[in-house]
């Protein structure tokens, strides 16, 4: 588990203090696929540098497993890092070597024997569906195929903990999802805990499970991703949800009320669900916004409905599409 206790960090400069953390606590269970969102300047990338503590926090605590990183030696907290791993926007390989030998140079720095360190890297490039190119030096390959290595190496040293900063900002949108599959498939047969730095949203509806909003270093808003999602209270959220401003939208609650669908990995290779509900319930309903996309059959995105009539007609509505798998709804 992971635990950041009322983290601050103040950065000093020519132009006087610069407080780019303030007083962040989340709580990360093991396991986990747990999203860190927020535009430009949000804090993100310090949150997750503090949490391996490659930028000392000013205040407050993270505590891997109930253990305190800030209160450990550097000796100590090498050690620890082995637990702690992490991939990049740009993928930091190292061009001067192959994808075989990127993979084993933590397990060289770590002392294992030659053999051992090769014999583990051809597994891990196996894992990430790389193993034809172990001999291939990083100019050679794709920008996908650079992060597979990336995250080859990463497991390297066996982690507890993968910290991924903007890893699939760099790439196009077919290539995320794969990444994104890849990254989901290692938590799920490895058990590692995953935190996903990201302005995007696509990103944590894909893949998270929790997320927290950031705003200014603070934490705006956190919790289930459906939950945030899916009925947003702070302005940061709503920025994010409704970047074009439709949570603004006014309805008239004598004529219509309003429910908000999260698609998260819903069936969208079927019938139409707001025209099957129509069909079927005889409940009519305007769609004021929406902002979905199809990844392999599945749905992804938010929609806000206008629903005529009481709270009843409402009730219908919700129990219609909560009863899809991977949709949420909530009366906003």
């Amino acid at each position: 588990m992971i635990e950041i206790k009322h983290l601050t960090k103040t950065f000093h400069s020519a132009g006087g203090e610069v407080e780019a953390l303030k007083d962040i606590s989340l709580t990360i269970k093991d396991g986990d696929i747990f999203g860190i969102i927020g535009m430009s300047g949000a804090g993100k990338s310090t949150l997750v540098r503090c949490i391996n503590m490659l930028e000392r926090p000013t205040a407050g605590q993270v505590l891997i497993d109930g253990r305190d990183l800030g209160a450990m030696s550097e000796k100590e907290l090498r050690a620890e890092r082995r637990n702690i791993t992490m991939i990049f926007q740009h993928f930091n390989l190292l061009q001067q070597r192959t994808c075989l030998k990127n993979v084993c140079f933590p397990m060289e720095i770590s002392g294992m024997k030659p053999g051992d360190a090769k014999r583990r890297a051809m597994e891990l490039l196996e894992l990430v569906g790389l193993p034809d190119k172990a001999n291939a030096y990083p100019s050679q390959l794709s920008g996908g195929q650079q992060q597979r290595v990336a995250i080859a190496r990463a497991l390297a040293t066996d982690p507890k903990v993968l910290l991924c900063d903007e890893a699939t900002s760099a790439l196009d949108p077919n290539t995320t999802h794969a990444i994104l599959e890849l990254i989901r498939d290692i938590n799920r047969k490895l058990g590692i805990t995953v935190v996903i730095i990201t302005h995007q949203m696509s990103v944590v509806e894909e893949i998270c499970t929790h997320v927290a909003i950031l705003d200014g270093g603070e934490v705006a808003e956190q919790g289930t991703v459906g939950t945030v999602f899916s009925s947003p209270k702070s302005a940061a959220a709503k920025r994010l949800v409704f970047p074009n401003g439709e949570d603004e939208l006014v309805s008239d609650p004598t004529v219509e009320q309003r429910v908000r669908v999260v698609f998260n990995g819903a069936d969208a290779t079927g019938k139409p669900l707001i025209a099957t509900m129509a069909q079927e319930k005889g409940i009519l309903v305007s769609i004021l916004a929406a902002s979905t996309r199809g990844l392999d059959g599945k749905a992804y995105g938010s929609m806000l409905l206008a629903v005529p009539g009481g709270k009843e007609q409402v009730g219908q509505v919700i129990e219609y599409l909560q009863s899809v798998p991977g949709v949420l709804a909530e009366e906003v």
